[in-house]
C-alpha cells in the first residue's frame, strides 16, 4: 500500500481527538487459536479478544476494549497479532506485559506493549499482513504439533504449487477465494508476495497482502493443494481468479496450519519487528521453491 493510500484509509481517524487524560497503547500478541472461536469477541463463544480485554482491564483497573489488525478465524493462530486500546491508566510497558500475562491463559501471550500515537490504529494504519500456512507432508499423521500443522498424505508437486503462486500476485478481484460470510465491501486485494518453501517434512506457504478476505488464505491453500496433487494444472489458479466463481474453486483448507506472522506499519509508529514465526520454524526458510 502506498503512503497516499494509507493516508486515505486513516483520514477518518485524523480528525478524531482523544482526551488528554486518555492514552493509546499498542501490543503485539501471540496465541494458539485451537480452543477459540476466532479472535473477535462473541456473545456466547470463547474468543481471544475477550481474554485480552479481561486481562488488560485488570491491569488498567478499568474496562478496556481492544481492536486488532486482523480477525483471525476459529482455530487460526496468531504469532504477530497487533492490537490497540485506550486507557486513562498510566502503566509502563512491563506493567502491561507482565500484569496482562499473569491474567492470560497459557495459550495467549503479550509479547510487547507500549504507548503509541493517538493516530495509530491497529487495523487501518497497517500497510500489509503476512500469513504462513504450514503443512506436514508425512506418511503418517503427526502426533506432535498436530494443532499447528495440517497433515497432507501423499506426494505433492511442490514446483507446480510454487508456479501457481505467481498467478496470485498483484491487485486482483479475489471473489473466487472469498468466504460466504465475508462482509467486505470490495473483493479486490493486492497480494505483494506469495511463495512456497520446502522445509524438510514441512511445506510452508507464505503470503503477504495489503489485506485479506474472509477465508482467503485457506481457500487459496485448498486450490494449491489441488495443483499439488496433480488434479489441476498450475495455471488453474489464474482461471479461477478470472472467473470469480467461488463454487468452481477447491474446498477450504483446515485452519490449524494457518498463522498470522506479521503486520507492517509506517515506521513513524515505532512498533518493533520480530522474526516471523511460528516458533518451531526456528531457522530462516531459505530460498522459495521455483
Amino acid at each position: 500500500m502506498s503512503d497516499r493510500h494509507w493516508r486515505q484509509n486513516v483520514r477518518v481517524f485524523e480528525g478524531a481527538t482523544i482526551p488528554s487524560d486518555i492514552k493509546r497503547y499498542a501490543a503485539i500478541v501471540s496465541y494458539d487459536g485451537s480452543g477459540y472461536c476466532g479472535f473477535q469477541r462473541q456473545k456466547h463463544s470463547h474468543t481471544v479478544q475477550a481474554e485480552l480485554e479481561r486481562a488488560l482491564s485488570y491491569v488498567a483497573g478499568e474496562p478496556v476494549s481492544v481492536s486488532s489488525a486482523g480477525r483471525t478465524d476459529k482455530g487460526v493462530h496468531g504469532d504477530y497479532q497487533v492490537i490497540h486500546f485506550d486507557s486513562q491508566a498510566v502503566r509502563s510497558n512491563q506493567n502491561w506485559i507482565r500484569g496482562g500475562n499473569s491474567k492470560l491463559p497459557d495459550n495467549v501471550n503479550i509479547r510487547w506493549a507500549g504507548q503509541v500515537s493517538s493516530k495509530f490504529h491497529s487495523r487501518f494504519s497497517a500497510l500489509s499482513r503476512t500469513y504462513r500456512y504450514v503443512i506436514a507432508n508425512t506418511p503418517t499423521r503427526p502426533a506432535i504439533l498436530a494443532n499447528f500443522v495440517t497433515w497432507v498424505r501423499g506426494e505433492l508437486d511442490i514446483r507446480s504449487m510454487a508456479k501457481s503462486c505467481h498467478y496470485i500476485l498483484g491487485e486482483r478481484d479475489f471473489s473466487c477465494f472469498r468466504g460466504s460470510a465475508c462482509q467486505s465491501q470490495s473483493t479486490y486485494r493486492r497480494v505483494i508476495s506469495a511463495n512456497i518453501f520446502d522445509y524438510d517434512d514441512l511445506l510452508v506457504f507464505e503470503i503477504k497482502a495489503n489485506a485479506f478476505l474472509l477465508h482467503m488464505v485457506r481457500n487459496i491453500m485448498g486450490a494449491l493443494l489441488e495443483v499439488g496433487f496433480g488434479k489441476r494444472s498450475a495455471n488453474w489458479i489464474s482461471q479461477l481468479i478470472e472467473g470469480g466463481d467461488r463454487s468452481q474453486a477447491a474446498a477450504t483448507a483446515a485452519p490449524n496450519g494457518l498463522f498470522l506472522v506479521g503486520v507492517d506499519y509506517p515506521t513513524i509508529f515505532g512498533l518493533p519487528v520480530f522474526r516471523a514465526g511460528p516458533i518451531f520454524l526456528n531457522a530462516r526458510l531459505g530460498v522459495p521453491v521455483y
